[in-house]
Formats: C-alpha cells, sequence, structure tokens
C-alpha cells in the first residue's frame, strides 16, 4: 500500500515583510509547498494571470488543493493566510477561547498599526522621490511609540500574545527586524531586540527568511516542497 502525499501549498511570493510571514508559517508548520516568485519590482503583481489569483494584486497568497473538505482554497491577506494555516495544522494558533483572544488582539494591532505606520515610515524615509522632512520625522515618532508598546508587552512576557510563540510573533517579527530602516535604536526598546534574536534563532524562521526567489526564474517553477 503507497504512502498517502500531502500535495504542496501554492506561495505567491516576494521577499517583504508580508512574504516572509507566509514563508515563515509554512516552514514552522512543516507544510509541503511550492513556491510561486512574483516579482513586485516589475510590477507582476498586476499581471492578469496572477490577478485570477488574487483578485487585490497584492502577495502573498496561498493555494492550498487539500482546504476544507479536501477542496482547494485560496487565501490571502497575510495574517489571514497565518490563522488558516494555524486552524489547518493546530500549530501557533490556540484553540483555547482566552489564548486566541490574545493571539487574534496582537494580529489585529500589526494589521492595523504596525504594519501600516512602519510601511509609510519606509516609503517617507527611502522611497520618496522628494523628502518631505514633516512626514519623516511624523512617521518616524509614530514608529517609536509603535516599538515602546510593543517592547512594554514583551517586558510582561516572553512572546508578543503571552507564554507561547504564536502567530503574532510570526505576523510581527518581519516588521521589527527591519528597525534600522525605520530609523530606531533598538537599545531603546532591549526587550524587542532580545525577542528578535531569540525569534531569529529558530530554524523555521531562519528558513522562511532565506527563501530566496531568483528574479530571472519564470513564474513557477521556485519550490520547497
Amino acid at each position: 500500500m503507497s504512502a498517502v502525499t500531502t500535495p504542496p501549498i501554492d506561495l505567491y511570493y516576494w521577499m517583504t515583510p508580508n512574504g516572509w510571514k507566509a514563508s515563515i508559517m509554512l516552514e514552522e508548520c512543516g507544510l509541503p509547498y511550492r513556491m510561486i516568485p512574483i516579482n513586485i519590482g516589475k510590477g507582476a503583481q498586476g499581471a492578469p494571470e496572477f490577478l485570477a489569483v488574487a483578485p487585490h494584486g497584492k502577495i502573498p497568497v496561498i493555494v492550498d488543493p487539500d482546504g476544507p473538505g479536501g477542496e482547494p482554497i485560496t487565501v490571502y491577506e497575510s495574517n489571514a493566510i497565518l490563522q488558516y494555516l494555524g486552524r489547518k495544522t493546530g500549530l501557533f494558533y490556540p484553540a483555547e477561547e482566552r489564548a486566541r483572544i490574545a493571539v487574534d488582539i496582537w494580529l489585529f494591532w500589526q494589521a492595523a498599526n504596525f504594519g501600516p505606520t512602519l510601511g509609510q515610515t519606509h516609503h517617507f524615509r527611502i522611497y520618496a522621490s522628494e523628502k518631505i522632512p514633516y512626514a519623516v520625522e511624523r512617521f518616524t515618532a509614530a514608529t517609536a511609540k509603535l516599538y515602546a508598546t510593543l517592547d512594554a508587552q514583551l517586558g510582561r512576557h516572553p512572546h508578543v500574545a503571552g507564554e507561547a510563540y504564536s502567530i503574532a510573533d510570526i505576523a510581527i517579527l518581519p516588521w521589527a527586524k527591519m528597525w534600522e530602516r525605520q530609523g530606531q535604536d533598538i537599545a531603546a526598546f532591549p526587550n524587542v531586540g532580545a525577542w528578535i534574536d531569540r525569534m531569529k534563532a529558530r530554524p523555521g524562521v531562519l528558513r522562511g527568511f532565506r527563501l530566496k526567489p531568483d528574479p530571472d526564474e519564470p513564474p513557477g517553477t521556485g519550490s520547497r516542497a
């Protein structure tokens, strides 16, 4: 009798904080997947083939051929991917209601506050064609306040949502590890700095961060199945 093989999940991916969330989660869960590079620097997110999978035109996206009821499912929005894979595997997303609420609070904090603010900080500090001092100062200061909030939480608990490693850590880490680009002094947030070091020592996290598509590789040929 032949062993049942699990079909790989398709991961539409590029090397961004949100892309890393999905690659880290897949690696941490030990799920087979096939990486499909979407070179956002060349506008591949606007290609009709990608928009047919992801109408919102953003990475990451996963297509799980073994979704609920054994039917394929497409999931986009990075934190929705984390929640889906957490429920699918029973890993890093607790089933107990109070513990899950604690994770969801920080997951939504990341989606509504940490990610958007840090994204604007990256833009105005690094990518904007015109340097606007007011915008740089405003978003750099707002970013510092968010780091202070995170630092206080990590002073009370070893992980973002409490005692256990969770998808809240996975959601926040890819943004926090880029503190230098955001004009922050990590020494001012020692609990965050120590947490980043602990998280980056996890083998699954390292593999997720190291997933690097070849920009010249045609879509569909990258893999970590």
